[in-house]
């Protein structure tokens, strides 16, 4: 039996070329994909384990000595298939940028602070029920030059693996109420209305924990009519 996907999922994949989005006119194909079977070794491995991720990898606010700066929050959800069942043992990845909106990396020159006690990356792999959890600091906007007075609303970065590297679909996480979203190419490169509230977090009230972070949940439907919007589907 054939597998067949309505074509309303298909809405919510951006598309390679989105001319507002500058950088896709250059690295979006100009010809026509080939098509490569894939190896053995990208079909079986690498298998990604528990054993090799540690419950502190999932706290970003304890990986140093000290207490980043920036509003604690705890970011939670389910990492689902396109009929709702849980998705077991699949290893979530999720990079930012720090309170002040600035990445840990040599390129990123923005003239915001570092935060010594903030390196922005953490990992963990979901329970039985597709649950997984993360404890960070609220990412800062930051400009990044695409056009005049460009900046990118407040966002953490989610990559997704399944059993091997070729499973691997990366989106990106908002927070509720950002002004900057009408003006951010990135964010409207996915057309579909639905599919980008879709990648706004919710404030969850149930996982805030009093005097101590705010909750947000943001659940990961991987394909069908309420698939997630991922960068890496065209």
């Amino acid at each position: 039996m054939t597998m067949q996907y309505p074509r309303e999922s298909l809405a919510s994949e951006p598309p390679a070329l989105t001319p507002d989005y500058k950088s896709t006119i250059l690295r979006s194909p100009k010809r026509p994909l080939i098509g490569l079977d894939p190896t053995i070794s990208e079909l079986s491995g690498p298998v990604y384990g528990r054993e090799s991720v540690l419950p502190t990898d999932s706290d970003l606010t304890r990986q140093h000595s000290g207490e980043p700066l920036g509003e604690r929050i705890i970011v939670s959800g389910r990492v689902m298939d396109e009929d709702g069942r849980p998705l077991p043992n699949t290893l979530l990845e999720i990079w930012q940028a720090n309170a002040a909106g600035r990445y840990v990396h040599v390129r990123d020159q923005h003239p915001a602070p570092l935060d010594p006690n903030f390196s922005g990356a953490g990992r963990c792999v979901t329970d039985d029920a597709g649950r997984y959890a993360f404890t960070t600091v609220k990412p800062g906007a930051y400009p990044w030059k695409n056009h005049h007075n460009a900046w990118r609303p407040a966002h953490i970065h989610f990559s997704l693996f399944g059993p091997s590297f070729l499973t691997r679909v990366i989106t990106q996480m908002y927070f509720p109420g950002d002004p900057l979203f009408p003006f951010d190419p990135i964010f409207n490169s996915v057309t579909d209305e639905k599919a980008r509230q879709r990648m706004i977090s919710t404030f969850d009230f149930d996982t805030t924990e009093s005097e101590w972070a705010l909750g947000y949940r943001f659940d990961i439907v991987l394909r069908g009519r309420a698939t997630t919007p991922f960068e890496d589907s065209e």
